[in-house]
């Protein structure tokens, strides 16, 4: 099996977290979004122990919740000593309505409004990573009007390859993301920072993109960063104390994919930390890390019901579901590769080669093409692995069609948390 959470009863159904699929699919029904809160803990704690372990815990983990952001999430992580990042209004509000601290929080996004960053300051979140110099401008006046002064980092773009797919690569010249480092403009943005009376520059972020299988784009980053802020000390006299290093780390969708462990590369940016510092004679900074997809990602699957199967000889076989891009854009946006099973037949041998196509009246609505699954047949459950994270968080409600029910299991218990969107709350905002 892909993760060790997947395992298969007596009867040859799929097992998740304890809990039978099948079940699962009959009592709430499909599409089910199904995440193992088992998982999310012990990725969560392994983020945190590693950063305590070797670097003293002068740092913070901090769940990118964009991955995936509802209430519940955030209280787990908040329950297991994480931070979170937050990438709009949408997001910060619910993070606070779970009881996640303010302190706790850093606030992303390249085009945020007035009414977002005045929310971020009414709240008081720990950080906010300031994109550009409109931006600041903005902040900077919010703030005083606040009386307040508010802590931030500039985003820079470091320049580092993180050879992923190019949607997701976001370090590169080439991004609407944050300030270039090569052309002397994230330097430019310290100085205009410290001239902002009501922002306290205390730190860079940057993130070179997202599901990166290597350590090494990471390491990279830590020392272009500190090379950076060795750079500020020199031309302003300032000294910055803190390094977000953002997130990225990758998981394992498809057999073949052979993701780092997430120790391996935590301890490979301090490892870098370390020596550059010491090198500079430059203090150990203050360091923070947003992983998401791999606290989430391998914690989640969703299930589908089969609704036919057609067979376009010496073309393609189509396995027909009961969801697609409405619940699961990703494969559309980007070709993502998934694993998927026949929940209820899950110990025979995947033997067809199918094209899995959603319901959504668009021919680029498809799952995957050209994946191994059990033979299909009309009426049975299918598993898509390794969903817990960008599905949910990137639904819609195209074709007016309802966002799933989303359970959380452990140990085979099962409970709710979110339920299932009607027709009535699709309407709800019409007049």
């Amino acid at each position: 099996m892909l993760t060790p959470n997947l395992t298969v009863s007596d009867e040859g159904h799929l097992l998740f977290g304890g809990a039978d699929c099948v079940a699962l699919a009959q009592q709430h029904g499909t599409p089910l979004y199904v995440m193992d809160e088992t998982t999310v803990r012990e990725n969560c704690r392994g983020f945190r122990s590693v950063l305590q372990e070797e670097y003293g815990g002068n740092g913070m983990i901090c769940f990118a919740s964009k991955a995936l952001s509802c209430k519940e999430l955030y209280r787990i992580v908040h329950s297991e000593g994480l931070g979170t990042d937050v990438v709009s209004g949408g997001e910060l509000f619910t993070a606070l309505a779970a009881g996640m601290p303010a302190s706790d929080i850093v606030m992303h996004g390249n085009s945020k409004t007035d009414a977002e960053l005045q929310m971020a300051v009414d709240s008081n979140v720990g950080r906010i990573v300031a994109d550009n110099l409109p931006e600041m401008t903005r902040l900077n006046r919010i703030a005083a009007d606040a009386g307040k002064t508010v802590r931030i980092l500039l985003r820079i773009k470091p320049g580092i390859d993180a050879h992923t797919h190019s949607f997701i690569q976001t370090g590169q010249i080439d991004s609407k993301f944050g300030f270039a480092l090569e052309t002397g403009e994230a330097l430019e943005a310290v100085k205009a920072a410290a001239a902002c009376p009501n922002l306290e520059l205390v730190g860079l972020h940057c993130h070179i993109g997202s599901q990166i299988l290597e350590t090494e784009p990471f390491a990279e980053a830590a020392r272009v960063m500190l090379g950076l802020m060795n750079t500020v000390r020199q031309e302003t006299g300032i000294v910055l104390t803190e390094l977000n290093l953002g997130g990225g780390p990758g998981i394992r969708y498809v057999e073949r994919d052979d993701p780092k462990p997430f120790g391996d590369i935590v301890r490979a940016m301090l490892e870098a930390i370390r020596k550059t510092c010491a090198a500079l004679s430059y203090p150990e900074p203050f360091m923070l890390f947003e992983p998401g997809r791999s606290i989430v990602g391998a914690a989640g699957i969703t299930l589908y019901t089969v609704m036919a199967k057609k067979q376009i000889p010496g073309i393609r076989t189509y396995v027909l579901i009961d969801g697609g891009m409405c619940d699961n854009p990703r494969y559309a946006l980007y070709e993502s590769e998934y694993e998927a099973l026949i929940a209820n037949r899950a110990d025979a041998p995947r033997t067809e080669t199918v094209t899995i196509g959603g319901k959504c009246c668009e021919s680029g609505d498809l799952i995957g093409k050209d994946m191994l699954l059990q033979e299909a047949q009309a009426g049975d459950t299918l598993a898509v692995l390794a969903t817990g994270a960008y599905n949910y968080s990137m639904s819609s409600n195209y074709n007016r069609n309802p966002r799933p029910e989303m359970v959380m299991v452990k140990n085979g218990a099962v409970r709710t948390v979110v339920r299932r969107e009607t027709y009535e709350d699709i309407c709800r905002c019409d007049l």
